[in-house]
């Protein structure tokens, strides 16, 4: 006789069925959780630029991509901080941001209104190799934009009262950021590395040197540097190449070149990191009492952007910087002695910096940066195994991707190969050249440009709770009182 009735039975199998399904369900969730293998990156396909040259010497660049209703332009001058005049540092970038402050026609609030009214966006600045003034807007209203873009960069008017309000805003900025040990950091590595050559300053100036500028010195880098035969312009977006240049004819045809020829400095600068001159790294502490942590930055020399190691050496960032990175993994994760460490590699027109940085505790200051330094050389002589590069190549075409979605970024991405005079073509290039990098590719960068024992080391914090330590490894290291500190020469020291 059956221990179960039929009704017994019918709810045993029923509960047997509700945890097959259950079972079945927690490996079908299982399966779910577990992420697919990553497909190979893809290039980007990149409409190949047309271009032209203004009778006046404008070159006119145009790249064609009409999936949104946007466009962008940028009037890049082939010039930026590095032409600033000894003892004006900040110069360039004054000039460039006082673009869009008032012009022949329109005063500032003139000029955003026009824009606001336009839905779209200007801004202007200089960086290190170009200053730029760049404007943004739905492509039905880029003929008004791009004539207000004309308008900022050929007649400035750099009133005295714009500029004096110009010239506070900095001088806040200024105050606040040299209250910070990063930024004082990294302001004393860009003297150690360049000393007094062009790249040695604060691109942003110093509160002596924005102090300094006046109007003449402002109008006279406008009419020396701002001129059709030393600028293009980059168009990009939903517009075709035909009616861009007509409105590039339009806005810019007139625009006269100089008769005088351009400045020295800015078609020959000679730019050569103190580094390699001096007879052995500096080790430098900005001794700053009331300063809460340290900030930590080793820096050498780097490389050019159109070096050949180029990629190479952005390969070989990623694999020291970003969260995932073997700074932040030693530094944060491992010794939790930093919120956060990493690197930089700066691409110029010149030899930029390379950068490996920190903020840690007073206390271990010296600590961080004999880990900073020891990474680099760990680089150069271990393995590097794929599970470690492949992500960290991901992140870089990740990046790069990312940077194309929009109509400025793409606009970006093509000024920055035509100013350093690469082919433009090598847009389309940029992920296969990523791909192919080696682990013993990274190595050899490491070893041979990142080499640790040419790169110098900077520290910022209350030296009396890490100097000690800091002897030990380096000896012969300097001490500068914050009080003493001279941004405007390659001594650091006030006379």
């Amino acid at each position: 006789m059956s221990l179960f009735t039929p009704r017994a039975r019918r709810a045993t199998k029923l509960m047997l069925l509700a945890a097959l399904l259950a079972f079945n369900g927690i490996v079908v969730m299982a399966q779910q959780e577990i992420p697919p293998p990553p497909a190979a990156p893809r290039s980007p396909r990149i409409p190949k630029p047309v271009e032209k040259t203004l009778a006046n010497g404008l070159r006119v660049i145009v790249i064609e991509r009409q999936n949104v209703p946007l466009v962008a332009a940028s009037l890049v001058v082939k010039n930026g901080g590095e032409v600033d005049p000894k003892q004006l540092a900040g110069l360039a970038d004054m000039t460039a941001s006082l673009l869009t402050k008032g012009t022949e026609k329109r005063t500032a609030p003139m000029i955003a209104e026009a824009v606001e009214a336009l839905g779209g966006s200007i801004e202007s600045g200089a960086r290190w190799d170009a200053s730029t003034a760049t404007v943004g807007v739905m492509s039905s209203r880029f003929a008004p934009a791009l004539e207000i873009l004309a308008e900022v960069v050929r007649q400035p008017t750099f009133k005295e009262e714009e500029i004096e309000r110009l010239r506070a805003q900095y001088l806040d900025d200024l105050t606040v950021a040299l209250g910070q040990p990063g930024t004082i950091a990294r302001f004393v590595a860009q003297r150690v590395v360049f000393g007094d050559a062009p790249y040695g300053h604060p691109l942003s100036g110093t509160p002596e040197s924005i102090a300094a500028i006046r109007r003449d010195d402002i109008t006279r880098m406008h009419q020396s540097y701002y001129r059709p035969d030393n600028a293009m312009l980059v168009i990009g977006g939903d517009i075709t190449a035909e009616a861009a240049f007509k409105l590039a004819e339009t806005n810019f045809g007139d625009w006269k070149k100089p008769s005088a020829q351009m400045p020295a400095a800015a078609t020959a600068i000679a730019i050569k990191p103190a580094a390699t001159t001096a007879a052995k790294p500096r080790v430098i502490v900005i001794d700053k009492p009331d300063a809460g942590q340290a900030a930590v930055i080793v820096a050498r020399e780097g490389i050019r952007r159109t070096d050949d190691d180029y990629f190479r050496g952005i390969v070989t960032n990623s694999v020291l910087s970003g969260y995932s990175g073997r700074l932040n993994q030693e530094i944060r994760i491992k010794r939790g002695l930093s919120y956060g460490a990493g690197s930089q590699l700066e691409v110029r027109r010149e030899v930029g910096p390379f950068t490996a940085s920190a903020q840690t505790k007073n206390e271990s200051g010296a600590e961080v940066a004999s880990l900073l330094v020891g990474e680099l050389g760990r680089l150069s002589g271990g393995q590097l195994p794929d599970t470690e590069l492949v992500p960290r190549k991901a992140v870089v075409i990740g990046g790069f991707g990312r940077s194309l979605e929009t109509a400025g970024g793409l606009v970006n991405q093509i000024a920055s190969l035509a100013l350093y005079g690469l082919s433009l073509d090598a847009i389309n290039s940029f992920t296969n050249n990523v791909q192919g990098v080696t682990a013993g590719d990274v190595q050899k960068f490491a070893g041979g440009r990142l080499d640790a024992k040419a790169a110098n080391v900077v520290i910022v914090g209350d030296a009396q709770k890490f100097l000690p330590e800091l002897k030990k490894v380096y000896p012969d290291v300097e001490v500068i009182p914050v009080a003493e500190l001279n941004l405007n020469s390659a001594t650091l020291r006030r006379s």
